[in-house]
């Protein structure tokens, strides 16, 4: 090839390439096998570590549509979580009475013992007070007879969900003399 200038002709060379490194020599060595295996190696690991920057770059894209619709659900799931607020709050408050009322339930064997008594009171006796405490229950009532109180504490005894009855104190009433006053402590 003939390049002309102002002042000469310049004749370059076809097909030839420069090259620093001497070929032959160079690739024999140890030092120029050693180069050779680096250069391949960092060639792939220049590769590799693109193909992640890209995949993470891409990757990108999808994380921020997840997040959006992430974000999105979690504004919708709040709104009717406040919306629902009141009704729950209404909910917890009926479940707080529904407890206290299971726990009184738990206490209703006191007063099914108290029906229990009720139920064994004969005709001429009347019951004027009842006491119930945890295991006993004290009841106070009058008679027109001492056979009236007799046969009450008989009832009482026949019952086998009580363990004991005492017959705390008998008495004329005060207002009445032909009545008697009692007082009977039922423990169960």
């Amino acid at each position: 090839m003939l390049y002309w200038t102002r002042s000469a002709v310049v004749v370059m060379p076809k097909n030839k390439s420069i090259n620093l490194l001497p070929q032959e020599e160079f690739e024999v060595s140890t030092l120029g096998r050693v180069l050779g295996w680096a250069m391949g190696t960092f060639r792939i690991i220049v590769i590799v570590t693109e193909m992640v920057v890209m995949a993470a770059f891409l990757s990108r894209f999808w994380l921020d549509s997840r997040n959006s619709d992430l974000s999105n659900a979690i504004k919708i799931k709040s709104a009717q979580i406040a919306v629902q607020a009141s009704t729950e709050k209404e909910f917890r408050s009926v479940q707080s009475k529904l407890n206290i009322v299971k726990q009184i339930e738990a206490k209703a064997p006191s007063s099914q013992k108290v029906e229990a008594i009720a139920s064994k009171v004969p005709l001429g006796v009347n019951l004027t007070s009842v006491s119930v405490s945890d295991n006993s229950v004290q009841v106070k009532g009058s008679s027109i007879s001492e056979f009236g109180i007799a046969q009450f504490i008989v009832n009482l005894e026949a019952d086998p969900s009580f363990k004991s009855v005492d017959l705390g104190q008998i008495s004329s009433s005060e207002n009445n003399a032909a009545q008697m006053v009692f007082s009977v402590i039922i423990s169960y």
